[in-house]
């Protein structure tokens, strides 16, 4: 027997309080009569496995002859069979896709049957954070998965997991991970607090959660990494962090972190420290100079002509021949062309955005640099500034540089190198205080610690990183005992 109405609830048995959800269209209540067994089924459809519901839970319950909950319990080859008469509970756990049986001799009391629906998709390769070497998998909107994927890389018994629910509506899923022993107590309770004292309605991402316990909301710089690699998240949790996993979200939350962090591709672990070391400082440079590349065009062109070599001074003049706008507005309308590119592509099918992004910037810049709406050195300087926006791991740090371009580009035109290097100064002073779940941000370039330069802006061997960051404050320093290796004879001597 279904029903889907109040009108309905006269004529089936149905646990007080569980009105409320017959109201959906959805919600199934039945009554199976049997001898000597008659029960009552309580679920929602769209949130249950119907194989699991008619294949390991009825017929059990069907051809079991005793009316006692406890051995029907134990019958019931499913995981997860708890005896209640909790309204609230049920209640729950019906939305959390448990069926609940109420036997006709004690309507009172019944069993919840977890029969999950779990339409989820397989583990793929990472698509923000993909690399060339390195393991090809990243998390899945999974709970159970994403921590199966990092206890499987952590087989230790000191990984600890602490479980909230967040959201008066969505009461969306959240863990805390961390290691016993190493991660420093106060980054724990630093994060367990402030998971504590959230207070919103639904939780669409992990992203809310991130803006919700930074340090300072108001900083356009993320002060959590977001990675959706399980081989970098454990090697955080080696080191002292703590990670914060949600349910249906494919990434997850790693800290206290310093701003070197951002620049480091997890790649640069699986290649020699030479190369990784390079690849660093060419990121590194690659972000300075798509910060202040046309700030600076525009400064020199506005104010400082005689910064410029004479050989120089030509070939920009006849850039901007035929250019009526000032540097500024020119840098700005090219600017905002490359952000509606870009925008364009990640916006649109991969295929489509790729065509957008590759002709798009093609034809719209030697269309611009023909009609003299901009120089061809401008739309050189612009699109290098581009690509080295691209050139961070992190997906997070990279939009931020593209926002804090235009601020000085205002300042450039406004006060010309002062203006550089006014913003310069501001942004160096908004760093060194910005902390990380309350740990310095600038770290280890402010306060200053020679001992965490072995892995920040270079990569030095395994071998010399022994030592876990200074600023993590972790319970056990040292990694590893550093040992020196035996000097092998040379095949001549």
């Amino acid at each position: 027997m279904r029903f889907n109405s109040n009108k309905d609830l006269d004529n089936v048995t149905i646990l007080q309080g569980l009105e409320e959800l017959a109201e959906s269209a959805d919600f199934i209540h039945y009554k199976n009569e049997g001898k000597p067994v008659t029960y009552y089924v309580n679920y929602f459809k769209s949130l249950i496995d119907v194989e699991i519901l008619h294949r390991d839970i009825l017929p059990y319950i069907s051809k079991n002859r005793s009316t006692e909950l406890k051995k029907i319990k134990n019958e019931i080859p499913v995981e997860v069979v708890m005896e209640t008469s909790d309204v609230n509970l049920i209640k729950e756990k019906i939305f959390r896709g448990f069926i609940y049986v109420q036997f006709k001799n004690d309507l009172s009391t019944g069993l919840l049957i977890r029969a999950e629906l779990k339409s989820l998709r397989n583990v793929t390769s990472p698509e923000v954070e993909f690399s060339v070497l390195g393991p090809k998998e990243a998390f899945v909107e999974s709970y159970e998965l994403n921590l199966n994927m990092i206890r499987s890389r952590l087989p230790d018994a000191q990984l600890r997991v602490k479980q909230f629910k967040i959201g008066t509506l969505s009461k969306t899923k959240v863990g805390l991970l961390y290691m016993e022993g190493i991660t420093n107590e106060e980054n724990v309770r630093t994060v367990e607090e402030r998971l504590k004292t959230i207070e919103i309605d639904v939780v669409n991402g992990i992203s809310n959660i991130s803006e919700l316990i930074s340090d300072n909301g108001f900083s356009p710089f993320p002060q959590l990494i977001d990675t959706e690699r399980p081989d970098r998240t454990c090697a955080g949790l080696a080191e002292g962090k703590v990670v914060i996993i949600m349910d249906r979200a494919p990434n997850v939350l790693l800290g206290p972190t310093s701003i070197v962090e951002f620049f480091s591709s997890f790649e640069d672990y699986y290649i020699h420290w030479i190369l990784a070391s390079m690849f660093r400082l060419i990121r590194v440079m690659a972000v300075c100079l798509s910060i202040i590349a046309t700030p600076i065009y525009v400064a020199v062109l506005t104010y400082h002509h005689e910064l410029l070599p004479q050989d120089l001074i030509g070939t920009l003049v006849t850039s901007r021949r035929n250019v009526p706008f000032p540097p500024i507005l020119e840098a700005i309308i090219l600017e905002l062309t490359i952000e509606l590119l870009r925008e364009a592509g990640a916006r649109l099918p991969t295929k489509i955005g790729q065509t957008i992004g590759i002709v798009g910037g093609i034809v719209i810049g030697t269309a611009a640099v023909q009609a003299g709406l901009t120089s061809n050195i401008l739309l050189i300087i612009v699109a290098l500034s581009a690509l080295g926006s691209f050139t961070t791991p992190i997906y997070t740090i990279g939009n931020t540089i593209r926002l804090i371009r235009f601020p000085l580009l205002l300042l450039a035109s406004l006060f010309g190198l002062l203006g550089v290097v006014i913003s310069g100064g501001f942004i160096i002073a908004h760093l060194i205080q910005l902390k990380s779940l309350n740990r310095p941000y600038l770290e280890p370039i402010y306060p200053f610690r020679l001992g965490d330069f072995r892995d920040a802006i270079v990569r030095l061997t395994i071998k010399e990183r022994n030592m876990r960051p200074q600023y993590l404050r972790t319970q056990k320093p040292v990694r590893f005992i550093k040992k020196e290796l035996k000097k092998r004879r040379d095949i001549y001597e």
